[in-house]
């Protein structure tokens, strides 16, 4: 699978704060790859400079194996997380007006239908909930017909249903065969829609694989929760990894099946017993002691 993105020793700075520290990473054609990390981590200042919004201070972005040319701004579609729309104008007069701009533009029912715009038309922008604007925001980006698309933070605020049926659409989007690389914060998110991530903190790529192979080497496996009333034996005796976590003993185990068998050869009350599978927030606190909301 080829390279669409290569980005080799970045780093910004503003003033003499370091927003991006030597981050490399590249993105495979037809994915969707994740930037993943908490507020101020350096994610959206990245991928402004892989946009060619903003400048590096050092570095190199490669689209294709060559320097960005002027093709590169013509082959890619951009959802920003803020962006301000003609309040008076509607949905389809919306649409018009972006799709007047380019010469080979996508087929207007071809994103309305993508997008799940037709029944809101005829509404005005300022009249528009989060996941809708978000919607229309989405298919302003693909108006282009983009080969790359950048996402930053395109669930930001939504409810729980807004945020399934926008994530519903980006795999869509992807399946179609477009590149897509996106901003998050939510593990949930990436987990979902993201084939590769890289993890950032403090301006730097700490970690960067598939989801799976991320969680598989970077944390011991799933873990079960129990209150530490509900063992009668000296807990250095079990055969688990454990840890005390206030008035909870959380065993670390591979298997879950194969753990709770041993639990109750043991006589261990199961009865509050809680099961914690691994995710994508446990690698971010393995590999920087902190949690991604911190």
């Amino acid at each position: 699978m080829n390279q669409i993105i290569e980005v080799i020793n970045l780093s910004k700075f503003f003033g003499e704060n370091q927003a991006v520290a030597d981050a490399s990473f590249s993105v495979k054609e037809g994915i969707c790859f994740g930037l993943l990390g908490p507020n101020g981590a350096g994610k959206s200042t990245t991928m402004e400079i892989v946009e060619d919004i903003i400048t590096a201070s050092s570095g190199e972005i490669l689209y294709k194996g060559q320097p960005r040319s002027a093709s590169f701004r013509e082959e890619i579609g951009i959802q920003f997380q803020h962006t301000s729309l003609l309040n008076f104008l509607s949905v389809e007069e919306t649409l018009l007006s972006f799709h007047k701009l380019y010469q080979e533009p996508e087929d207007l029912q071809v994103l309305i239908e993508r997008c799940d715009l037709t029944p809101i038309l005829k509404r005005r922008n300022d009249q528009l909930s989060g996941g809708q604007l978000q919607r229309l925001m989405l298919a302003l980006a693909l108006v282009n017909r983009p080969r790359l698309v950048f996402l930053d933070e395109p669930s930001t605020g939504l409810d729980p249903q807004s945020r399934r049926n926008l994530w519903d659409i980006v795999r869509q989007i992807k399946e179609e065969g477009k590149t897509i690389i996106m901003t998050t914060h939510s593990m949930e998110e990436a987990e979902y829609l993201c084939d590769e991530v890289a993890i950032m903190d403090m301006g730097s790529i700490i970690a960067w694989d598939t989801p799976t192979r991320l969680i598989q080497t970077h944390c011991q496996g799933n873990s079960i929760l129990l209150p530490e009333s509900a063992f009668k034996i000296n807990l250095d005796t079990l055969p688990f990894t454990w840890k005390r976590r206030d008035k909870t003993i959380v065993l670390e185990t591979a298997h879950i099946p194969e753990g709770l068998n041993k639990l109750l050869q043991l006589d261990i009350d199961l009865t509050d017993m809680a099961i914690h599978s691994s995710n994508l927030e446990d690698v971010f606190l393995c590999l920087t002691g902190k949690g991604l909301r911190d």
